[in-house]
């Protein structure tokens, strides 16, 4: 009887049924689900800059609202348009690489022992000495011109090639001072997010770079997806006949499109087992091979030896190390003078000595730090940053390993959700249009 009763049921359903519209549900929402996590990416990485126009009154305006709207770019600066999530939010991406992952992969110090100090000393003085003698004849004839011209080549030369011989000794001091003093004078979070700031590129980059073939995956399985909830929203919306049930739906459709698009990459962080199967989010499964791709982009690009001179000469604590520099270069001077410096003492007085000396350090200063800017030698020490930093980040735990990419843009991802949600309504009110209004003639 109760079956009877069904079979009726399911025949006067059946009867009811346009059976074209039915069938082409599944089809649009696969095709939607696909549109959708195809300009979701779009949206994550493009525009690199803010790209829109500026509305008077609308950062008052922004200030007032919610703190998740205040959050879409451009509004908090009066601009309406839109820039990638992923490049907007550069700098958070700086700031999270360090304190969830960089800053586990090692210490300033360890950074920096990589980067071989002996041999970036060794080159310094290759670079430096050719230049010595110009620099001391230079400080010379402007401190004491007299004295200098009237000393006899002989001596002069003599003065040089002493100064000459404490250079590596000199040299050595400078950069054992800088690895014990590393932790002070150098600061990796301010580095990195300054460098990601100013270079939103090289943030959309590591994404693209280390996640691509994951990124890939979720806009195919955008459809996959869309196609398997069209097939329930097609019984629904052949069974009631209502017409804003399709949109409604659709919303529905569009947003758990990219919440399981988001899931499949990212979820669950640690490897699991149901019913025999394994269940690991797809960027987890490639740990190893995705640290290696990391490991090169922030070896080559952030954390350079052209970049730490950079932050030791010209970054906040920049005159610190001027200082320190300036300190270990003043005793060449008294070496370089020897057993004349008592009558150098009495020919051009203390204080004329003192500022030869101060004089002397402070032009070597910038000389001595150009050798890190050195784009070739910095390119030869990266290899040994890479391979640190790939072994570290093999050696991290699931969960630390996907914040490293998700963790940037997780507050963000309502965005995307929301984005599939109007979509989804959009091919909802598209599908009635044609099937059910009549907007293409023949199928009216």
């Amino acid at each position: 009887m109760c079956v009877d009763a069904v079979l009726r049921w399911l025949e006067d359903w059946a009867a009811g049924v346009n059976w074209f519209a039915f069938l082409t549900i599944p089809l649009f929402t696969g095709i939607v689900g696909w549109l959708i996590n195809a300009s979701g990416l779009w949206m994550l990485f493009k525009p690199v800059t803010f790209v829109g126009v500026r509305v008077p009154g609308l950062r008052e305006v922004a200030g007032l609202l919610p703190r998740k709207a205040q959050e879409i770019p451009g509004w908090m600066d009066g601009g309406l348009g839109w820039q990638g999530i992923v490049p907007a939010r550069a700098a958070k991406m700086g700031s999270i690489a360090v304190d969830k992952v960089i800053a586990k992969l090692g210490t300033p110090a360890e950074f920096y022992a990589q980067l071989e100090p002996d041999r970036i000393a060794e080159h310094i003085v290759t670079v430096f000495r050719p230049d010595l003698p110009a620099l001391v004849d230079e400080v010379m004839l402007r401190e004491h011109p007299r004295l200098w011209r009237d000393l006899p080549r002989g001596l002069r030369q003599a003065v040089v090639d002493r100064v000459q011989a404490q250079l590596p000794g000199v040299v050595k001091t400078i950069t054992d001072e800088i690895g014990v003093h590393i932790d002070q004078l150098l600061d990796p979070k301010i580095m990195v997010i300054d460098h990601f700031r100013a270079n939103p590129d090289l943030v959309v980059r590591v994404f693209k770079d280390v996640g691509q073939r994951e990124l890939n995956l979720m806009v195919s399985f955008g459809f996959v997806f869309g196609f398997l909830l069209g097939i329930p929203v097609a019984f629904v919306d052949q069974t009631w006949h209502v017409w804003w049930l399709l949109p409604l739906l659709g919303v529905v459709v569009g947003w758990v499109t990219n919440l399981l698009g988001m899931w499949l990459i990212f979820d669950p962080p640690e490897e699991k087992r149901i019913l025999g199967i394994k269940v690991q989010g797809l960027f987890l499964r490639r740990q190893s091979e995705c640290a290696e791709v990391y490991a090169r982009i922030i070896a080559e690009d952030v954390i350079t030896l052209e970049r730490i001179g950079d932050f030791l000469m010209d970054g906040p604590r920049g005159d610190r190390t001027r200082q320190m520099i300036a300190t270990a270069m003043r005793p060449a001077i008294d070496r370089a003078a020897g057993p004349l410096r008592p009558a150098v003492n009495v020919a051009v007085g203390r204080r004329r000595y003192d500022s030869i000396k101060t004089s002397f350090a402070a032009e070597a200063v910038g000389r001595t730090i150009v050798p890190f800017k050195d784009v070739e030698f910095s390119r030869q020490q990266a290899d040994r940053i890479r391979i640190l930093l790939a072994q570290r980040t093999k050696e991290l735990p699931p969960r630390d390993f996907v914040e490293m990419m998700r963790s940037a843009i997780k507050e963000d991802e309502w965005m995307l959700y929301a984005h599939g949600a109007v979509m989804g309504a959009a091919g909802g009110f598209l599908h009635l249009g044609v099937f059910s209004w009549g907007w293409v003639p023949w199928f009216s």
